[in-house]
């Protein structure tokens, strides 16, 4: 496997629990912020949620059939679900490059997969639900104005996804509450997708007032200047909006695939309503990685198709397992290349945007 855009001058890495730590706290010399939960609470309340959230997710399970039904997986489906999971994280990764080039990031599409799976990798054994975020944005820029600006396109990044998750998981409510068909749930989904655009272009729109704001040496007007781009291409959050839909969705067939492995068999209109509804769930910062409230969402909302808890449970578990090995893979890849940015005129180099 090739590696990512190198910087043109070596650059002495920290170890990973260094890096981990820097990266969120890549400013050392700032002033201390006001106190909030201690670093070591907030861990253990997480701690303390996902075990609790996982006693209720298998409080009352048959553990035999639970057993029986890991060990007879058809892991064919388990595999294709596994690809096509990992596909849908490269058109996100290519989604946040698309949010990324126009503000002054012009790496190639390769660059921003490589980061994008490293942030996987610290999302998964980083304890706050931030961590990935963070790790992406440390990498992506050398410098503390870079990294912010980072930091804006992974935000961007992000919101895209939870509107795309917001549409699909409306349009399940709706369609459960009401028992709509398939052409009213549609309706119902492409008003939510026309009022989330609205919002969108309205808050993009409104970034040269919130410039006008800023005496013109001030340090946020040149900030928010930066993503003047996205107001002049109001088609890039259009763009990211619709890739962030055929992310959700591809999720989405890849759970149904997985399922498929433990026997159970719905319609994929089925899981295009379940698997967002959880996955906005798992944003709630109330347990590391998701843990008890994936499986503990899936035996309640299955349960109303007549799916067993145990087998919701199971396809919980081994939808986290393609968590794990995707996470696995950033991994890996960070190991293989550990090297930020090594100057700010790296990120501006055009060879780079290949």
């Amino acid at each position: 496997m090739c590696r990512p855009p190198q910087p043109p001058t070596p650059y002495s890495t920290p170890d990973f629990y260094s890096f981990a730590v820097n990266a969120h706290n890549p400013v050392s010399d700032s002033p201390p912020s006001r106190r909030g939960i201690p670093g070591w609470l907030s861990l253990l309340l997480r701690l303390a949620g996902t075990v609790a959230l996982m006693g209720l997710a298998l409080r009352g399970l048959e553990w035999r059939k639970l057993f029986l039904l890991l060990e007879t997986t058809d892991w064919r489906w388990w595999c294709a679900g596994f690809a096509i999971s990992m596909g849908v994280q490269v058109i996100a990764a290519i989604r946040w490059a698309a949010l990324a080039r126009p503000i002054g990031f012009p790496f190639s599409i390769g660059f921003f997969i490589w980061r994008f799976f490293e942030g996987m990798f610290f999302s998964l054994c980083l304890p706050t639900s931030i961590g990935g975020d963070v790790v992406k944005a440390y990498r992506l820029a050398d410098s503390t104005p870079g990294r912010l600006l980072a930091g804006c396109t992974v935000v961007a990044d992000r919101l895209m996804g939870l509107s795309a998750l917001g549409v699909l998981a409306g349009a399940a409510i709706f369609a459960e509450e009401f028992s709509l068909t398939l052409l009213p749930t549609l309706a119902v989904a492409a008003t939510i997708l026309l009022a989330t655009l609205l919002l969108i272009w309205l808050g993009v729109g409104s970034l040269d007032r919130l410039l006008a704001l800023f005496p013109e040496p001030h340090a946020a007007r040149q900030f928010i200047s930066r993503l003047l781009p996205y107001q002049l291409r109001p088609n890039l959050m259009t763009q990211a909006l619709g890739w962030s839909l055929i992310v959700q969705m591809g999720g989405a067939i890849a759970v149904s695939l997985i399922a498929r492995g433990l026997g159970v068999y719905l319609p994929l209109g089925i899981w295009f309503g379940v698997v967002p509804l959880v996955s906005l769930a798992m944003v709630l910062p109330i347990s590391i990685s998701g843990v008890g409230v994936r499986e503990g969402g899936l035996a309640w909302l299955l349960a109303r198709h007549a799916v067993p808890a145990e087998q919701a449970v199971a396809i919980g578990l081994l939808w986290f397992l393609t968590t794990i090995l995707g996470g696995l893979i950033g991994g890996v890849l960070f190991l293989l290349n550990r090297h930020p940015l090594a100057s700010s005129g790296a990120a501006h180099e055009p060879s780079s945007a290949t």
